[in-house]
C-alpha cells in the first residue's frame, strides 16, 4: 500500500477528531447550563478555553512538525483539561481525544505514559465526583485507553508497512529502470556488433576486390588495354553489388544473392564472381537435398562463405578453392577448403587488425543462431572452414 493512500482516511480521522472534542465540549457546557450544576459559569468558561487552546493547535504548523511544540501544546491542553474535570465529571469524556492526541503527536516512549497518566487522572477525578471507587469506574476510562493504544499501534504498523513497501516499489522502479538501460545498452551493443560483421562481410570484402582489380588494371596499362578494361569491368560490377548492399543496410532488406533465388544458387554465383574477379579457381558442389533454413541462416550461410572466399584471396595464395553446401538429416554444413600457405589458428586472435576481425566475424555470426565453426590449418597445408546449423521445423522457418 502506498503511504499516500492512508491519507486520506488520516483527514477524515482528524475532522471527525475536531467534531468529537468540539460535541464534548458543547455537552460538558450545555449540561453544566440546563442541569443548573454549580460553578457553571466556570465550566463553560473553561469550555471556551479549552477549545481555544485546543484549536491553537490544528492552527500552528509548529505543533505538526515539532515534538517540542506538540509536547507544549499537549501540556496546555491538558492543564485545561484538569480544570475542567475538577468542575464536573462530564470531562472525563474527553480523556479519549486526549488519548490519540498523545499517540499520535508524541514518540510512543512519552505517549504510552502520557496516556496512562490521562488514565488516572480520569479514573480519579471521576471517582472523586462520584464520591466513589467503582470497577466501572476503572473499566471505562481504561478501556477507552486501551482502544487508543490498540488504533495507534495498529496504525503505525500499518504506516510502518506501507513505508517498506514504497521502499521496495522504488528500489524495483530503480532495478527496473537500471535493466532498461542495461538491455538498451546491450541491444546496441549486439547492433553495432551486427553492422560491424555486415560491412566486413560485404562492403569492406567488396572494397578491397575492387582495390585488387583496379592494381590489376592498372598493371595491365598501357600494354594490355583489353584486360585493363576487363578489370574495371569487373570493379565496375563489384561496386555495383556493394551500392546494392550498401542500400539493403539502409532498408533491411534480404542479401540481394538471396532476394532472387535459393542458398545453393547464390553460394554458386558467389563462386563464379570470385573466381572471375580474383582468377582463382572456385568450385562449388551440393550435396543432399536442399532443405527450408530460415531467413537468418541463409544470410549467415552466405556471409560466412562470402568473408571466407575474401579471405582466401586476399591471404591464402591458394590454387583452388572448394565450397561444398551439404544438406543432411537435420544440419545444413558449409565448407571452404583451400590448397594455400595456411595459418596457425591458435595464433590468431578473435579481433584486431590485420583482417584478423573475419574469423571473429564468423563465429560470432554463427553462435548468435546457436550454429557452430570450426577453423583447421596449419602453415604450408591450406585452410579447410566448417560451419553448421541445424535445419529448424517447417513452422519456423519463415521467421526472420
Amino acid at each position: 500500500m502506498n503511504p499516500r493512500t492512508l491519507d486520506q482516511p488520516l483527514r477524515v480521522l482528524r475532522v471527525c477528531l475536531h467534531l468529537l472534542v468540539a460535541g464534548l465540549l458543547a455537552l460538558a457546557a450545555g449540561r453544566a447550563v440546563t442541569a443548573g450544576l454549580p460553578h457553571r459559569g466556570a465550566i463553560v468558561a473553561t469550555t471556551v478555553v479549552l477549545a481555544a487552546v485546543y484549536a491553537a493547535g490544528p492552527a500552528t504548523p509548529r505543533v505538526a512538525r515539532s515534538v517540542t511544540a506538540a509536547g507544549a501544546w499537549l501540556a496546555a491542553l491538558a492543564a485545561v483539561w484538569l480544570v475542567l474535570l475538577g468542575l464536573t465529571p462530564d470531562g472525563v469524556w474527553l480523556a479519549f481525544p486526549l488519548f490519540f492526541l498523545q499517540l499520535h503527536l508524541l514518540p510512543l516512549r512519552w505517549g504510552l505514559p502520557a496516556v496512562a497518566a490521562t488514565t488516572l487522572a480520569a479514573i480519579g477525578a471521576f471517582a472523586w465526583h462520584q464520591g466513589v471507587l467503582t470497577p466501572a469506574i476503572v473499566i471505562g476510562p481504561a478501556l477507552g485507553a486501551a482502544v487508543a493504544v490498540g488504533t495507534a499501534l495498529g496504525y503505525q504498523a500499518l504506516y510502518r508497512e506501507s513505508e517498506h513497501r514504497r521502499g521496495l516499489i522504488e528500489q524495483l522502479t530503480a532495478a527496473r529502470s537500471e535493466l532498461a538501460a542495461a538491455e538498451h545498452a546491450a541491444g546496441v551493443l549486439a547492433e553495432r556488433e551486427r553492422l560491424a560483421r555486415e560491412i566486413h562481410d560485404t562492403l569492406a570484402q567488396g572494397l578491397s576486390s575492387i582495390q585488387l582489380l583496379l592494381r590489376a588494371a592498372e598493371r595491365a596499362l598501357p600494354a594490355r588495354p583489353d584486360t585493363a578494361a576487363g578489370h574495371v569491368r569487373q570493379a565496375r560490377m563489384a561496386a555495383a553489388d556493394n551500392l546494392a548492399e550498401a542500400r539493403r543496410f539502409v532498408h533491411a532488406l534480404t542479401p540481394p544473392g538471396l532476394a532472387d533465388g535459393s542458398l545453393p544458387s547464390a553460394l554458386d554465383r558467389l563462386c563464379t564472381t570470385t573466381a572471375q574477379r580474383s582468377g582463382l579457381p572456385v568450385h562449388f558442389h551440393l550435396s543432399g537435398t536442399p532443405a527450408a533454413l530460415s531467413t537468418a541462416q541463409e544470410v549467415a550461410v552466405l556471409r560466412i562463405a562470402q568473408s571466407a572466399l575474401a579471405n582466401t584471396v586476399q591471404h591464402a595464395r591458394a590454387g583452388r578453392v572448394e565450397v561444398t553446401l551439404s544438406y543432411m538429416d537435420d544440419r545444413v554444413a558449409l565448407d571452404v577448403v583451400d590448397d594455400g600457405v595456411g595459418f596457425d589458428p591458435d595464433a590468431v586472435h578473435a579481433s584486431g587488425a590485420g583482417g584478423r576481425f573475419g574469423l571473429a566475424a564468423m563465429r560470432a555470426r554463427a553462435r548468435s543462431l546457436q550454429g557452430t565453426l570450426s577453423v583447421e590449418s596449419a602453415p604450408g597445408q591450406g585452410t579447410a572452414l566448417a560451419a553448421s546449423f541445424a535445419i529448424p521445423p517447417a513452422e519456423e522457418t519463415a521467421s526472420p
